[in-house]
C-alpha cells in the first residue's frame, strides 16, 4: 500500500505547479532515463538520491551493452540497406519502441507508432516524495526489461507495469527512449485523431470516440526538428475502420514501415484492414516473419530482400511457420545482430520489401514468393556471441 501511494504520487499529477512549470520536457526525459538534468533544473537535488543513482548506474550499463550488442550494428546495416528512406517511417503494433524505430531509420523526420497501450500523462516529478525516488524508478526499469534483453516487448509484462500508477502510460518510456537516444526534446502535447483522421491538440476533444496521442517534437546531434507521434489505437478490423488513424497516415505517406515483434496479428483474418493498408501505403516493408504473410504480397509489385535466417515462429506462436519464407531466405544475407521473437544472433530474420516503381497501380496477379536477392555486399566477420545483460544485484529483466 505504501508503494502505491508513493506511485500515485509520483505519476497521477500533471504538470501543473509553479514548480514543475520550470521542469522542461527534456530535463524530465533525462531524469527517467537516469541522465542529469541541466544544471538549474529543479530536479538536480533529486539526482543526489541514492535510488536515483542506482538507478543511473544501472541504464547506464544496460544501454551501453544494448548500443554495443545491438544498436550500433542495426545502425550501420540501414546505412548500407535503408540509403534513401523516406520522410515518414510508421511502426505499427510498436509500443513505445522508439528505440529500434530510431535504429532503423535515424533519418526520418516524421515517426508513428501506434498500439494499445495508453498514452498516459507527463509526470511530475517535483512532487516525489522524500525517500521514494528508487522505488519509483524500479518500475521504469521492471517496464523495459524485455525490449533492452531481447529486442522486443513482453506485451502481458508492460501491462503489469504500464498500467499501474506507478508509470503512467507509455509517455515516460518514450522520453526514456529519447533521452538515451541522443535526442532532446523540444515539445510534448496531447492530441486527438477524430473519425476522419483530422487533429485536434490539447483540450480540443473530437469525441468520445477520438484517438488519443501525444506529439513530441525533439531534436538530435544534428540539430534538425524531428516529430514523434504516438497513439494508443485498436488496429483490429473494427477497432481500425472506426478511428481515423490510418486516414491520419495517409496524409503523411507513403512511408517506410517497420513491423517487428508483431504476435502475427497480420496473419489473423481479424486485421487484414491494417494489413492491407500498409501493403497500399508503404514504400518499403521492413519486417520480420511475425509482419505480413509472404503470400499476401503481389510479387509484380514488391521486390524482396531477406536477410538472417528464418527458423520459424518460436513456440508462443504455432502453426505460423511460412514455406514460401523458408524458400526465400535460403538465399539470405547475413546480419550480424539479433532481432524480434528469435533474438539470439544468427537465429533473426528481416525481410525488406521493395516497392517496384509505378507498381501502385499495376494488375493484381497471383502473389508468389519469387524473389530477387540484392548484390552480396563483403560478408562481415562473423562477431561474438552477446553478452547477457547482468542487472546488479536486487534488479532483475524479465525472461520468457
Amino acid at each position: 500500500m505504501r508503494i502505491a501511494a508513493v506511485a500515485l504520487a509520483l505519476w497521477a499529477a500533471a504538470v501543473s505547479s509553479a514548480r514543475a512549470a520550470d521542469v522542461t520536457f527534456d530535463d524530465t526525459a533525462r531524469f527517467l532515463a537516469g541522465m542529469q538534468p541541466s544544471a538549474d533544473s529543479p530536479l538536480v537535488p533529486l539526482t543526489k538520491d541514492p535510488g536515483w543513482q542506482r538507478h543511473a548506474e544501472f541504464f547506464d550499463g544496460a544501454f551501453a551493452q544494448l548500443e554495443q550488442r545491438q544498436l550500433s550494428k542495426i545502425r550501420n546495416w540501414a546505412d548500407v540497406n535503408l540509403a534513401a528512406p523516406r520522410p515518414t517511417m510508421f511502426y505499427l503494433f510498436s509500443g513505445p519502441d522508439f528505440l529500434y524505430a530510431n535504429a532503423f531509420y535515424s533519418k526520418a523526420s516524421t515517426y508513428v507508432l501506434a498500439a494499445l497501450e495508453p498514452v498516459g500523462a507527463v509526470p511530475d516529478l517535483t512532487r516525489l516524495p522524500r525517500g521514494s525516488v528508487g522505488a519509483a524508478l524500479y518500475n521504469v526499469e521492471r517496464s523495459l526489461g524485455s525490449i533492452l534483453s531481447f529486442s522486443f516487448f513482453i506485451t502481458k509484462q508492460m501491462k503489469l507495469d504500464l498500467h499501474p500508477n506507478q508509470v503512467n502510460g507509455t509517455l515516460p518510456i518514450l522520453y526514456v527512449f529519447l533521452a538515451r537516444s541522443g535526442k532532446t526534446i523540444r515539445n510534448v502535447e496531447m492530441v486527438a485523431l477524430d473519425d476522419k483522421g483530422g487533429m485536434h491538440v490539447g483540450n480540443d476533444n473530437p469525441g468520445s470516440n477520438a484517438t488519443r496521442g501525444a506529439r513530441i517534437t525533439f531534436a538530435g546531434a544534428d540539430g534538425e526538428v524531428r516529430t514523434l507521434y504516438y497513439f494508443a489505437t485498436d488496429l483490429s478490423n473494427s477497432g481500425a475502420r472506426a478511428a481515423g488513424f490510418l486516414k491520419f497516415c495517409e496524409t503523411l505517406g507513403p512511408g517506410n514501415s517497420l513491423i517487428k515483434s508483431a504476435s502475427y496479428l497480420l496473419h489473423s483474418g481479424n486485421f487484414t484492414v491494417a494489413r492491407d493498408w500498409l501493403l497500399a501505403n508503404s514504400a518499403t516493408i521492413l519486417q520480420d516473419d511475425s509482419g505480413i504473410p509472404l503470400a499476401n504480397y503481389n510479387a509484380r509489385q514488391w521486390r524482396f530482400f531477406p536477410f538472417g535466417r528464418y527458423l520459424g515462429p518460436i513456440g508462443e506462436f504455432p502453426g505460423r511457420y511460412q514455406e514460401r519464407y523458408a524458400e526465400l531466405f535460403t538465399r539470405a544475407q547475413p546480419i550480424d545482430f539479433g532481432v524480434g521473437y528469435r533474438w539470439q544472433m544468427h537465429e533473426s530474420n528481416l525481410l525488406l520489401s521493395v516497392r517496384v516503381p509505378g507498381s501502385e497501380t499495376a494488375p493484381v496477379g497471383e502473389t508468389t514468393s519469387s524473389a530477387e536477392p540484392p548484390p552480396k555486399p563483403a560478408r562481415p566477420k562473423r562477431p561474438r556471441p552477446p553478452e547477457p545483460i547482468s542487472p546488479p544485484p536486487g534488479r532483475f529483466f524479465w525472461f520468457r
